[in-house]
């Protein structure tokens, strides 16, 4: 990083790249203050800002590495800053400021990839994003029936930028990527064409610079940064997690799949704490032990399924609920997040009622960590399970290492994974169990060995459907995190909205290549088809799992990567083919490590895709075996059963590619 003095400001560049340019005419740092209003429901937030004041901090008087900024000659500094080699360091001198911008360069022609986990936009370029961990909603589009719906019954409908998982991150094409190190509520905005820029809701501790010659260097350095997954558990290779929740006929049901050709590596039931029945559907009883009225004898038949080489996974998250036997022994502790009043925070979750456990006392982490999963998930015999939820931290509770909660609002998935994984690791279980998560924040990819894609809908709506899957693996991929998967046909059914045979198959096709494949039966199981329900569904869905199966050995070098130098196993294609324009915006096809490249049916009643090859490779379709050069847009034939799917003609794993047009 070269940081200079110009006659009336400074400038900061990469390897000749212009960042931060400042004068008194251009500056490129505002400050301010603004009044908030956050209205927080079930996890869904309405946000407003008004601003009172922003102020160009015009005047920079440059002393060694340090800045000090006003807003004229003359007038006192409101804002320090201190260059490192790697980061601006940022300290305020004016406690009244609460608002924060910062502009950097950006070319008419440039692409910035990020934001976290985003679910519509890949190439962030052309729109403004508020990076807040919540509920993505539903629908996710503001022009659609669903959306409308969900908004007006639950305000729950969200739009394009909401995410479960939000990070200060963002990757240039012009080789650099920036990140911002705060917690509070931010924006990226990439509107304008000269500049990008940044607003926080207060000053930040600094802003990291990273770059590298190549993307892949790239995200190899940020994943250095932010966390590198272990490999994947060697369990996970023997097929898919097939999630039930039907009590002890799940365990039926799964051995019908077996019998029918499915490969499985583990049975997943979230309904084994209990259920409750809700107006949303069926609920679980968030009370984190076994249930033995819905799941009696459990622990002899999870003995029994590992004896097979089934793993059996369960559901927990961090809340409790008041009418379970765990909260009575929390609240006595004094583990609990409180309210104004100094009591303990009850916070609505839909038709119940919870206790926020409160992971910033390290009483209450370590309680969670050793007596919840520990003791009652890992000793019971669990090898996995869905770490839900992490985003519901209300922003009024009182917590105690004193910080306003709007501040530890986005640290909280981030704490909520630490607590996961110290439990495993108390148990020499890293690199074994493996636990999922949908929320996240910077750092999170240290302590979650994988993610998964959240609630999405049961169709193939653009914002809220099965394409925005892939966008979801490839933007937090960018970020250090190398696993990522979804629940195959979608989780939410609202207002008659339900799967059909054809979206289960298309979205088992797309799970085949991806690090995890993982069913769901979704919020109302009765209304919409299951798996082993339909014959050809479930043919479709054995075979799909075989191909997993047969690919294993590739994905198990793709997960040593992953572990050695933190590259996504489902990566843009720019990632290998730089030089290649075109592929820049593309997020509804993705290279599965660096030699298939896989473009999944997310349309319905379409059996004919158009796919963008990368040029400078000759590329072979698996299912007919014809060549194709790279550098055009080809169209392939893709029934159901046959997604297009390309190898590298020159691919290590060329004979296994091959060998699965006849499987």
């Amino acid at each position: 990083m070269k940081f200079e003095t110009t006659q009336d400001g400074f400038s900061i560049s990469l390897n000749g790249r212009s960042i931060l340019r400042h004068s008194s005419t251009s500056p490129c740092i505002f400050v301010g203050q603004g009044q908030e209003r956050m209205d927080m429901y079930r996890g869904n937030f309405e946000v407003e800002d008004y601003i009172v004041e922003r102020s160009a901090l015009r005047h920079a008087d440059v002393d060694g590495n340090t800045i000090s900024l006003s807003e004229a000659q003359g007038r006192a500094p409101r804002l320090e800053l201190t260059i490192s080699q790697t980061a601006v360091h940022f300290r305020s001198l004016d406690e009244t400021i609460n608002r924060f911008w910062i502009r950097t360069h950006a070319e008419n022609d440039e692409h910035v990839w990020g934001g976290g986990e985003q679910m519509s936009y890949f190439d962030m370029r052309g729109r403004r994003f508020p990076l807040w961990t919540s509920e993505p909603g539903v629908g996710r589009d503001k022009t659609s029936e669903i959306t409308f719906k969900s908004d007006l019954k639950d305000k729950a409908g969200g739009d394009y930028y909401n995410t479960n998982y939000p990070q200060p991150t963002y990757i240039s094409s012009a080789r650099y990527a920036l990140h911002v190190e705060t917690t509070a509520y931010s924006v990226f905005d990439f509107r304008r064409k000269t500049f990008h820029e940044i607003e926080v809701w207060a000053v930040p501790e600094r802003i990291e610079l990273f770059d590298a010659p190549n993307f892949v260097e790239l995200v190899e350095a940020l994943s250095l940064r932010f966390g590198r997954q272990p490999e994947l558990p060697d369990w996970v290779y023997n097929g898919a997690i097939i999630g039930l929740k039907d009590g002890v006929n799940s365990f039926e049901r799964l051995e019908k799949m077996r019998n029918a050709g499915v490969q499985v590596s583990g049975l997943w039931c979230e309904d084994w704490v209990g259920l409750r029945q809700t107006s949303f559907g069926s609920r679980l009883f968030w009370d984190w032990q076994a249930n033995e009225e819905r799941y009696p004898d459990l622990r002899r038949r999870i003995a029994e399924l590992n004896e097979e080489g089934i793993r059996f996974l369960g559901y927990v998250n961090p809340y409790l609920c008041v009418d379970g036997s765990l909260f009575p022994e929390a609240e006595a502790a004094g583990y609990f997040a409180k309210d104004q009043l100094g009591r303990t925070a009850i916070v609505d979750f839909g038709e119940f009622d919870c206790g926020v456990v409160d992971f910033t006392n390290p009483e209450a982490a370590d309680w969670f960590a050793e007596e919840v999963i520990g003791r009652r998930m890992l000793d019971f015999g669990l090898t996995g399970w869905m770490a839900d939820f992490g985003e519901y931290l209300p922003i009024d509770v009182e917590l105690a290492n004193g910080i306003d909660a709007k501040l530890m609002h986005n640290a909280w998935p981030t704490l909520w994974a630490e607590v996961n994984a110290k439990a495993i690791a108390s148990r020499g279980k890293t690199g074994e169990a493996l636990f999922f998560m949908r929320a996240g924040f910077t750092g999170v990819q240290k302590h979650c060995p994988l993610l998964w894609g959240g609630d999405q809908s049961v169709d193939f709506s653009r914002h809220d459907g099965l394409v925005t899957v892939m966008c979801a693996a490839l933007s937090s991929g960018l970020l250090g995190n190398a696993y990522h998967h979804s629940d195959i046909g979608g989780y939410t059914s609202l207002f008659g909205n339900v799967r059909t045979p054809e979206l289960l198959m298309r979205w088992a096709e797309m799970a085949a290549f991806t690090p995890v494949m993982r069913s769901h039966e979704g919020n109302r199981p009765r209304d919409n088809i299951q798996i082993d329900q339909d014959p050809e569904v479930l043919a479709h869905f054995a075979r799909m799992t075989r191909i997993y199966v047969h690919l294993a050995p590739y994905l198990k070098t793709l997960s040593a990567e992953a572990a050695a130098r933190g590259l996504p196993v489902q990566r843009p294609l720019f990632l290998h083919h730089e030089h290649d324009p075109k592929t820049y915006a593309i997020q509804d096809a993705y290279l599965y490590g660096a030699e298939l490249l896989v473009a999944p049916v997310w349309h319905a009643a379409q059996e004919v895709r158009s796919v963008y090859l990368p040029e400078g490779v000759t590329w072979v379709h698996v299912w007919s075996g014809k060549e194709y050069a790279g550098g055009e847009e080809v169209t392939v034939a893709s029934p159901i059963g046959s997604p297009p799917v390309f190898y590298r003609a020159d691919a290590v794993f060329a004979e296994m590619f091959a060998a699965l047009k006849g499987m």
